[in-house]
């Protein structure tokens, strides 16, 4: 009897070190993430029901080492219970066009502007103006999920960012 609760212990404690590894490397350096809905179509879910599953790198969140045309999840900032995931089109200190207001906005420091590719199914920042980057959790770097589907995330070569002198 002794033996097998040992054993057990041991399982157990090995379990718990993996366990205690998997969430710090979830939490600090990349995690899985489901992406559901068609605003990010068709960079995402393009004409299926399956979700995509993406990998999330997170050192780019030391000092915000961000791009334009990066997508990046953040939580919400009108419900912080909801995670969203966008593009990055305009960054602090740039001007951007904004074709409903038919204005130029400019995105102050600390924020940056983000769009779904899927502009008539996305909640995005011409819903809820420029976000603050401290919401960004991560940049998504590649798609895992499905085999047929497996890649980078790759940046379009048009953005609708306009700098300013």
């Amino acid at each position: 009897m002794g033996g097998t609760r040992a054993f057990l212990r041991d399982i157990a404690k090995k379990y718990f070190a993996v366990g205690i590894v998997g969430v710090t490397v979830s939490d600090r350096y990349a995690s899985v993430v489901s992406v559901r809905g068609s605003s990010m179509s068709p960079t995402f879910n393009p004409g299926t029901n399956a979700n995509d599953y993406v990998l999330v790198e997170k050192f780019c969140l030391q000092n915000y080492r961000l791009s334009h045309g990066d997508v990046v999840i953040f939580c919400s900032p009108i419900n912080h219970k909801e995670n969203h995931i966008k593009r990055i089109v305009a960054l602090p200190g740039d001007w951007m066009g904004n074709d409903a207001l038919d204005d130029l906005l400019y995105v102050p420091e600390g924020h940056c502007w983000v769009e779904g590719d899927n502009s008539a199914s996305s909640l995005d920042s011409r819903s809820f103006g420029p976000i603050p980057m401290g919401l960004i959790s991560g940049r998504v770097t590649h798609i895992i999920w499905p085999p047929h589907r497996i890649g980078r995330v790759g940046r379009p070569d048009n953005h609708r960012e306009l700098r300013l002198p």
